[in-house]
């Protein structure tokens, strides 16, 4: 999500939930993301093998409030320490407050490019 928050137009997430592999696509257009969740039987599948179970057109904004706010749950029901156990890998508190940064420092911008233009002559 950083990533499209900085204005990359493309990133991409990969869930593994053996056997099976999510893989979500994310574009960006303008302020909006455009969502696509792919069930694969294996990550190294391309796209094509996958099925789409959901799709979805979104503000960066409310994508980016999601996920924020899904990684503060997930920290305040089991603490880092906890994440680290359930999942086998360190809570990803760096990454998660580099979003955070990001998005505070681009809502500026996504206000400008977003509010309908007005003209001066009243």
């Amino acid at each position: 999500m950083a990533r499209l928050v900085t204005g990359e137009a493309e990133a991409r997430v990969h869930f593994e939930a053996e056997p099976t592999v999510f893989r979500w696509i994310l574009y960006r257009a303008g302020t909006d993301v455009w969502i696509r969740v792919l069930e694969l039987a294996d990550g190294s599948e391309h796209d094509n093998a996958g099925t789409e179970i959901w799709s979805s057109q979104q503000s960066i904004g409310a994508v980016v409030r999601a996920v924020v706010r899904c990684f503060d749950e997930v920290a305040r029901k089991y603490g880092e320490s906890g994440y680290r156990g359930k999942w086998g890998e360190h809570f990803p508190r760096f990454e998660l407050e580099a979003l955070r940064d990001a998005w505070h420092k681009s809502r500026p911008l996504e206000r400008c490019l977003s509010t309908p233009r007005r003209s001066l002559r009243g």
